[in-house]
């Protein structure tokens, strides 16, 4: 029996080429993009789940409460949070204090390079699991002179030489002993490093990391088996009470799963709202629409065809065929061609993957020895096959016996709006995919676009690190010689990336009760000409008043903040340094446009001992720009290698993420409408099937070629139609929720949502009227003949 079926389905396959084409083609396509979203979700899901103490581990997450019910939330934490942990909370084991990432310069005999690594306490590797190659976790960071490097800079440095208690000069400042190496860290890791240098080592250089009102590396702790974190987080809510006594009622702590920070990283009040788990709650939503999208195309045009199929079910009915039994033979039929859709959309993922993981910047790879895997795609063949066969089977199982065979069939008004529901509900996904498109691709352009308030072009940062701190100002003047090159400054923060923050000012008339952050760097003269600010009011810091080294700028959010209408020649005071306002900065944004734009302060130091050097060149001349800054580089900074920024690529990294989803909705926005249209394609290929006789007797009576595709077209497109209809307002509703992660965001116009309909209608009308001439243009005579 079972054989019997086979054999029948694969006739019935190879019989009707075009539409099991059709079928085939649509649900490869819909399989392919549920396998390329699961893929990437699946690599999403698994960043930082390697962790064998994952269950247990724990980051700590500062909540600072200040006026007007404005939280900031963040990661950064004081630098003895860590040591103090773990010694007065009994529940924790181990804790970890680690450091955001330092790019410093190696040597080793005759090898040099720029490395990117962290400072980290003793206990990661105990915490964490990065393998060690060689070395013992629990001592390869306990002296500040020990360094743990990764095999790649091991091979780098030392080829095939043990590198164990080498010695490297980091940072033409000090020699470190190797103490170990660890495996290269895998992709799915959020926590990346080449090397990592002992924390005591850190607190030496930087003395505020023994203060409790100074913030800066971050913080992880590795829970008792038996502890509760429901109750550790409690007690450490108030933690920094006692530690920070003039802030504390205004500040807590939060304890966030560790594997749980890369998805849910956006935060308001101490809650997660958000971050890239909403990508994967978006992507999970489009790929089950475009996988509806492929079945409802098999549904449509398996219906359709069931006139060609009728005396089949009315012949094994009459000779004692159960109910069952057909809808196991159709349902297997439909299971069977799935699984042909299959192996095409492996194929398909096996041929594009390379071009997905450039598009995605992943690393994905098919675990076809996983036996997960195997049983993820199967059952994605399974449950398609069933959804798409389901009613097609039932449907075809129901026929009357007597009807069909008197060959009365007619299809019932239920199941012809039954169809038009399916085609609708196709273009009503597919309208609010385009309408995505263009809101995602919208909004990157203005992001790209947006007058920031201050010119991010012809601007480049170059760090500053070695001997040039201290030869700051011959190497601005040698710069400021070449005429590729208009001025020159320094600012401790990338100018789109200032996300220091203190509430240590004073001015007069201070509400004692204020508790206002103010963003705040350190800026070179010639700051405000070189990123082209405008000032309101006031002037700039200038070398002709000595007293400018105790000065201030602030922007306009500022001085609203302190009720200052004329802010200019006021007393300010910030961490006890007494000083005033010479100048009002018109506002700009000082991050990305996911943030509103913060009171900003502005102080004056002239001999900067790091951060970055600002250089804005001519425009058209920037390659001779570069030649000249590396040459001044040369001179005034021979031990590092030249390396640079430009703050147009600098700035878009800040959106890299926007970036992807833009290319990925581009996609599956098209291969959404594809696949419906494809289905739409076959169900007008039927519809000129059957009416083939009519189209025939029409022309023979005088109608023309625009009259019969009138008459093929108007019905679908009346339902594409109707799908604008219901698509419009459920596309604004969900494109409104995505644009909220965004302060700052484009316009949703009308035209947007007409413009997706008009696109889907033209795309509609293009199928239709394919094969709607093809049908008209056919000879009359042949159509009459045929039977």
């Amino acid at each position: 029996m079972l054989s019997n079926y086979l054999t029948i389905a694969w006739r019935n396959l190879s019989k009707n080429k075009g539409f099991s084409f059709i079928n085939i083609l649509g649900l490869s396509l819909g399989m392919a993009c549920s396998l390329f979203i699961f893929l990437w979700i699946q690599d999403e899901v698994g960043t930082d789940a390697f962790h064998k103490n994952g269950e247990r581990l724990y980051q700590l997450r500062e909540v600072q409460y200040y006026d007007n019910d404005k939280t900031l939330d963040t990661y950064s934490t004081p630098g003895i949070l860590a040591e103090y942990i773990r010694k007065e909370v009994p529940e924790v084991t181990h804790s970890l204090a680690i450091t955001w990432e330092h790019d410093l310069l190696f040597r080793t005999g005759d090898k040099s390079g720029k490395e990117k690594g962290r400072y980290a306490s003793s206990d990661i590797f105990e915490m964490l699991s990065f393998p060690l190659i060689q070395g013992n976790s629990k001592t390869v960071l306990s002296s500040p002179d020990q360094v743990v490097i990764s095999r790649k800079l091991a091979e780098k440095y030392f080829g095939q030489q043990n590198p164990i208690n080498k010695i490297i000069h980091i940072d033409n400042q000090k020699d470190f002993k190797v103490s170990g190496v660890f495996e290269n860290i895998q992709d799915n890791s959020s926590l990346k490093f080449d090397y990592l240098l002992p924390y005591q080592d850190f607190e030496q250089q930087n003395a505020w990391t023994k203060e409790w009102t100074s913030n800066g590396p971050h913080t992880l702790i590795l829970l008792h088996p038996d502890a509760s974190w429901e109750k550790v987080d409690q007690k450490l809510r108030n933690y920094l009470i006692s530690k920070r006594e003039k802030e504390a009622s205004k500040i807590e702590l939060f304890l966030q799963p560790y594997s749980e920070r890369y998805l849910h990283s956006h935060f308001e009040n101490g809650k997660p709202t958000g971050g890239r788990i909403e990508y994967i709650r978006l992507f999970s939503i489009v790929t089950i629409f475009i996988l509806l999208i492929a079945c409802v195309n098999f549904m449509n045009l398996a219906t359709a065809r069931s006139v060609k199929r009728s005396k089949e079910v009315g012949i094994r009915k009459v000779v004692g065929a159960d109910k069952r039994f057909l809808i196991g033979q159709f349902m297997g039929e439909a299971i069977m061609t799935t699984f042909i859709s299959l192996a095409v959309a492996l194929l398909m993922v096996v041929l594009f993957l390379p071009t997905f993981n450039s598009l995605t910047e992943k690393h994905i790879s098919l675990q076809i020895a996983s036996s997960s895997f195997w049983f993820t795609i199967l059952t994605l063949a399974l449950v398609t096959g069933l959804i798409s066969g389901s009613y097609p089977a039932l449907f075809l199982s129901s026929l009357n016996p007597i009807t069909i065979l008197k060959g009365s069939l007619k299809f019932k008004p239920e199941a012809l709006l039954f169809r038009k529901a399916l085609v609708v509900f196709q273009f009503t996904l597919s309208i609010i995919l385009i309408a995505g498109t263009i809101i995602v691709y919208r909004q990157i352009q203005y992001i790209q676009n947006k007058n920031l308030g201050l010119d991010r072009e012809n601007v480049i940062y170059v760090p500053i690190e070695g001997s040039i701190a201290k030869n700051f100002e011959t190497f601005k003047t040698t710069l400021l010689q070449s005429s590729a090159i208009q001025s020159v400054s320094t600012s401790t923060q990338i100018p789109t990336e200032m996300r220091s923050s203190t509430s240590g000012v004073e001015w007069a008339g201070k509400n004692p009760k204020d508790n206002i952050p103010f963003a705040n760097t350190d800026i070179s003269y010639d700051f405000i000409k070189t990123m082209k600010i405008k000032l309101k009011d006031g002037r700039d810091f200038s070398k002709e008043f000595g007293t400018d080294t105790a000065n201030y700028l602030i922007n306009e959010e500022a001085a609203k903040r302190m009720g200052m209408k004329n802010p200019v020649g006021q007393d300010l005071t910030m961490w006890d340094r007494k000083g005033k306002i010479v100048g009002l900065m018109e506002n700009f944004h000082l991050q990305s446009l996911h943030v509103a734009i913060e009171p900003l302060i502005f102080r004056l130091d002239a001999h900067p001992a790091w951060g970055q050097i600002v250089v804005r060149t001519q425009p058209g001349k920037t390659q001779q720009a570069l030649v000249e800054i590396e040459k001044a580089s040369k001179v005034y900074n021979p031990e590092y290698p030249f390396s640079y920024e430009f703050a147009d690529a600098t700035f878009q990294k800040q959106y890299k993420s926007e970036m992807v989803i833009g290319k990925l909705a581009n996609c599956f926005a098209f291969l959404g409408v594809f696949i419906s249209c494809l289905g739409l394609f076959g169900l007008v290929m039927f519809t000129a099937e059957q009416r083939t006789k009519e189209i025939g007797i029409r022309k023979v009576l005088g109608a023309s070629v625009a009259n019969i595709v009138s008459m093929l077209s108007q019905d679908f497109l009346k339902l594409v139609l109707l799908a604008f209809v219901i698509a419009t307002p459920l596309a604004w509703w969900s494109l409104n929720q995505w644009l909220q992660n965004f302060v700052y965001r484009t316009d949703m116009h009308w035209w947007i949502f007409a413009l997706a309909g008009i696109l889907a209608v033209c795309i509609a009308l293009l199928t239709i009227s394919f094969q709607s001439i093809k049908a008209a243009i056919a000879n009359p005579v042949k159509s009459l003949r045929s039977e």
